[in-house]
């Protein structure tokens, strides 16, 4: 995942752009991420149609991922489940949040 364009860790995307999306998780029109954060078509598909706020939550599942498995994520290997992670999560049966949800806030 080194050279992806994701920001470092614990740093949030950002739309210092003001861009906006219809992002696919959240069903609305929001603000679109600046860069593409993964290579290759699923990079720019996610560009194209997640908001900033679903690639946070995208983050978090990410290292949920990463330490379950107890991935190293410059291993090509954990790159692809990674990624067949990130499609099913943003495109994937089931990707778009129920209706009415709220993100638990943080303490």
């Amino acid at each position: 995942m080194a050279n992806c364009g994701a920001p470092p860790p614990g740093v949030p995307a950002g739309n210092k752009s003001g861009r906006k999306v219809f992002c696919v998780k959240f069903q609305k029109e929001l603000p679109g991420l600046d860069d593409k954060p993964w290579p290759g078509d699923l990079g720019q598909r996610v560009y194209d149609h997640v908001s900033v706020e679903a690639w946070k939550l995208w983050e978090e599942r990410m290292k949920m991922i990463l330490n379950e498995y107890r991935l190293m994520p410059w291993q090509k290997e954990a790159q692809d489940l990674v990624a067949k992670h990130m499609e099913e999560f943003f495109f994937g049966e089931g990707a778009a949040l129920p209706p009415g949800y709220v993100p638990q806030q943080a303490k």
